[in-house]
Parts: C-alpha cells; structure tokens; sequence
C-alpha cells in the first residue's frame, strides 16, 4: 500500500541520512534536465511500498523531502551496503559449482577398499611384463583373461587345423575323394572344416573315430606328436593361469573389515590412536599381523622435499600386540610415545594437517594356504579426537555375540586437547611437585626428632630429684614416683635410672 507523505510533514531535518563514511562512494547528482523517473523504494521489514513520482532533487533537497519510511529504507540499504559487497567477494571466491577454492579434497594414497590409488606411467622397457608372462596373465582383469583363455585355445586350433589342411592339399587328398584305392594323410578330410575339426578332436583328446590318421604320412604322425605336446603345454599354463586367479586371495579381503574413523583418546592414562578390525568370516585368518604407516610428505633440514614420506606406526611390534588372534573384533591401539610422529601433535594442530595413516592387516587364509592382506587408510580428518569404540561383545548362553551393528560407531570421552608431550610434562610437574613435598616433609621430620630429644633431657636433668635412697623413674618429661614404677613393672616395662642412663 502507498502512505501519503503529509503526516510526516513536521519531521525536521535531523532524520535525513548519515555522512557517508571514508571509503564509500558519494551519491551522484541528477541532471536537472533529466526528465522525471518513477523512484520505487521498498521496505521489507515493514512490508509496503511507497511510490512518488518527482523530479530526481539534489542530494541536500532529497534529504529534508523524504519521507520517515524512504529515509529508514535508505538508511537500511546503506547499513547493508557494506554486508552485500562481502557476500558478493566470498561469491567471486567460490568455485564453478559453489565449492570454495581454497578448499580442496586430499587424495588418497590407499583408498578406503584398500586399492592403491598409483598409476605407473612413461615406461620405456615393457618388455619385462613378458618375461614374467604368467603373473601378467594373472593381473590381468578378468575380461582381458578370458579373452586370453578363449583366443589361447582358438589360434592353436586354427594353426594346426590350417596345416592338416596344407597336408592333404600338398598330398593331393582332396583331388581323390571319391578315389576308394587312395590312401589319405587323414581318413575323412575333404575341407578346411573337416581339418579344423580333426584338430580340435587331436588336441582335446576327443578321438570321435571317424577322420583318422593312416599310417601312409609320417609328416601327419610327427605333426600329431608335435600338436599333442603343445596342446598339453597350452592346457596347463591356461589351466593353470585361471586356477591361480580363480583362487586368489584378494576376494578374502572383502571380508576383512576396518572402522570408518580412528579415534584418538587416553588409555591408562596416555593418549593413543585407536581403529578397529574384524572378521566377518567362520574360517580365521592364520597367524595376522598388523601393520601402521604415515603418509606425508616433508621437507629435510638441507632443503630436500620428499613426497608421500613413509613413517613406520608402531601398533605393538616390541610386545609383541602387533600378532592378532583375530576370532572377534579387536581394537589395535598405538600409544603415542616420543618415538610416535604425532608425539607433537594437538587436537587444534589436527585440524590443520595434512596426512593419511595406511593400516595393513596380513596373513594366511585357513582354508586354502594362501596369503591375504587387508588395507585400509584414515585421512586427518577421519581421526576423531576424544572419542572411544563402543563396546560390541556380549555374553549369550553359551557362546559370545558379537553386534557388528555397532562396529563402526564411537562415543565421546573426557581427552585433554594438548599434545601427548605437553601431556608428559604436566604428569612429570605432577610427580616431580610430589616427590620434592614428600621429601620436604620427611626431612623437617628427621631434623625435628634429635631437637626434641635434647629438649626431653634438658628438662630431665631440671626436674629429676632423689626421694630418699629410692631412684625417681622419667617418662617423657614428666617426674613419676614409685606408684608410677609400680604400674611400669605391672606392664612389663624395663625402667632405668637416670645415671644408668647416662652411662
């Protein structure tokens, strides 16, 4: 709705709008000649719009001619100014999709299903992949090793079935078929179809009985010998080939699983970097082991920078705790001592870095023989500081049951968030505070006894009187007389005089 001005016409000139500010614009003046525009404000707090129609006026003009509700719209925009130029810089600072630039997403060296993210490129002498033909045939994808598998068998088919074709064309067994004194190379060979069938009957052993060798060729007999040798050369690397890929290792991985996050939280009270691993499987893997790397990259002392530097996590190697008996999920914990590369390293100083902890878990598959291995990585912002694994075990009827629900979820816990040096030292004031007041105490009161035995004798020697030819008996300062003797040997108290004493 439009308001008219006329209810504001009393407002003085104190409500026009603020000086403008060092660094901001001025508001430029209109023409006089400029024709007359539709000038449209609009106030979104108060929810209306007021329209006049004017001639643009000079700045000093405009400022008493507005209307309250123009000038708090103008004073709004301006106030907002300065917020809208900020937005539309942090705008220009956003990437093509609205992501910030600045941010950018670490790659992984391992990813989380344990494949190496490494491409091996530029190399020169391939020709070493074919002196080890049979592991390349086995690293191969299996698309590239059935299409190995299918065209091995094929070409061998076609090479011997072209020759025994050559044969019986150079023999002139296909000019006297019908000639039933003719003795053939091969019986039944009128084609090169007929040729790739007896090849294939050769090599496969099949041996139907109907096109068969006459003893009237000996090059088709040492031919036989020569595709029977090599026929069974080609089954048994290919057999063989498929076998070792069929039964490899790398699908037990599958079943070897690692949490989503570490976490890093005190444990007998020192901090240490924790993850989880189970099995999923009945059939136990043989003697695991457990392994830790660091991912990052540095630079030396002599300016050599070094990317993707491997430091060994040590996750109980000296104890022996790196050696896993993997029948239920275990927590492998690494303690951050002074030889861990994070012994520096605070909740805040986290946040900020930029590496990845490679975990490895190797051993032996129990039910074919064969070595596996498990990896997994965690980047920095994985590792969550200040929480703990929820437990996950619980005792049945009989038996454990383990709740692989709960495998992955974490709980928070109190963790200092210094560094596990700054750590050490405070438990080192700690002790060293206790040890010297401990020390202090038993000192005063080593110093305090052979004071206080001087002073019992002092007072001794003052207040001891002879009572007739019976010895007075001193305890502790005060004087005791023959009653107090008398108590003393009704107690089984040795009592001594004072010049016993003395002597």
């Amino acid at each position: 709705m439009a308001l008219d001005n006329t209810g504001f016409s009393s407002c003085a000139e104190s409500l026009s709008l603020p000086v403008p500010e060092k660094g901001e614009e001025p508001v430029e003046e209109a023409p006089k000649d400029a024709p007359p525009t539709n000038v449209q404000n609009v106030f979104e707090e108060l929810g209306h719009v007021v329209t006049t129609e004017t001639a643009p006026p000079t700045q000093q003009q405009a400022n008493n001619s507005m209307s309250f509700q123009d000038k708090m719209a103008a004073r709004e925009a301006q106030a907002n100014q300065p917020f809208k130029k900020k937005i539309q810089g942090a705008v220009q600072e956003r990437g093509r999709f609205g992501w910030g630039r600045n941010k950018r997403k670490r790659q992984r060296y391992v990813e989380k299903n344990g494949r190496c993210n490494v491409q091996h490129g530029n190399m020169r002498k391939t020709y070493r992949y074919l002196t080890d033909i049979f592991t390349t045939l086995v690293d191969l994808n299996w698309r590239c090793s059935l299409l190995v598998f299918v065209m091995a068998y094929a070409v061998t088919w076609l090479f011997f079935g072209a020759i025994w074709y050559l044969i019986a064309y150079c023999r002139g067994d296909l000019d006297h078929l019908e000639d039933e004194a003719w003795t053939p190379c091969v019986n039944n060979v009128n084609g090169f179809i007929s040729a790739f069938l007896f090849s294939i009957e050769t090599e496969t052993t099949i041996g139907y009985g109907h096109r068969v060798i006459t003893d009237q060729c000996p090059v088709g007999t040492m031919l036989l010998l020569l595709q029977a040798i090599l026929g069974s050369m080609v089954n048994a690397f290919m057999v063989g080939c498929m076998f070792v890929k069929i039964s490899q290792p790398n699908k037990r991985a599958e079943t070897l699983v690692f949490s989503r996050n570490a976490v890093i939280s005190l444990r007998d009270d020192k901090l240490c970097l924790m993850f989880r691993v189970g099995d999923l499987r009945s059939s136990h893997i043989v003697g695991a082991n457990m392994r830790a790397k660091l991912i990052k990259s540095k630079q030396t002392q002599e300016g050599e920078f070094i990317p993707l530097d491997q430091t060994d996590i040590s996750v109980g190697f000296e104890t022996g705790d790196d050696r896993l008996f993997l029948v239920s999920p275990l927590v492998i914990s690494h303690e951050i001592d002074v030889r861990s590369p994070f012994w520096d390293m605070s909740q805040s100083q986290l946040e900020k870095e930029d590496f990845e902890v490679v975990v490895i878990l190797e051993g032996m598959v129990e039910a074919t023989g064969m070595t596996c291995q498990a990896r997994s990585s965690y980047l920095a912002e994985e590792l969550l500081w200040g929480h703990r694994f929820s437990p996950m075990m619980t005792l049945a009827e009989g038996f454990f049951d383990v709740d692989y629900g709960a495998f992955h979820h974490t709980f928070e816990v109190d963790t200092p968030s210094c560094s596990a040096r700054a750590l050490a030292l405070a438990a080192a004031r700690l002790d060293a505070h206790l040890y010297w007041s401990i020390s202090s105490r038993l000192d005063e009161e080593k110093w305090e006894e052979p004071n206080a035995t001087e002073q019992t004798g002092k007072s001794t020697d003052s207040e001891s009187v002879r009572e007739g030819d019976r010895p007075t008996f001193t305890v502790g300062g005060v004087t005791n007389t023959q009653d107090q003797s008398v108590v003393g040997e009704q107690n089984g108290s040795v009592t001594t005089d004072q010049s016993e004493s003395e002597a």
